[in-house]
């Protein structure tokens, strides 16, 4: 008896989901690693960075914007 494997191997690519899901913001001090926390527009953690600046004199933040992507399989068109 022989076994036999097929392999299909397809393209694929990234396409940004826009229908269920909006993009997250959040803003991290460097110094102290103190968070805003994730909203759903960037003002909120915006002005938590200046505000906590304001507060401790930390002056360097990382700001993370996270968006999701689904991975479909390429078309011919694409």
């Amino acid at each position: 008896m022989a076994i036999t494997k097929i392999w299909r191997f397809a393209d694929w690519v990234l396409k940004l989901e826009t229908s269920n899901s909006r993009p997250m913001y959040e803003m991290e001090c460097v110094s102290c690693d103190a968070t805003s926390g994730v909203a759903e527009e960037p003002t909120g953690p915006q002005d938590w960075a200046l505000k906590h600046a304001g507060r401790t004199q930390h002056t360097l933040f990382r700001a993370l914007h996270t968006c999701f992507f689904h991975a479909v399989p390429k078309t011919v068109r694409e």
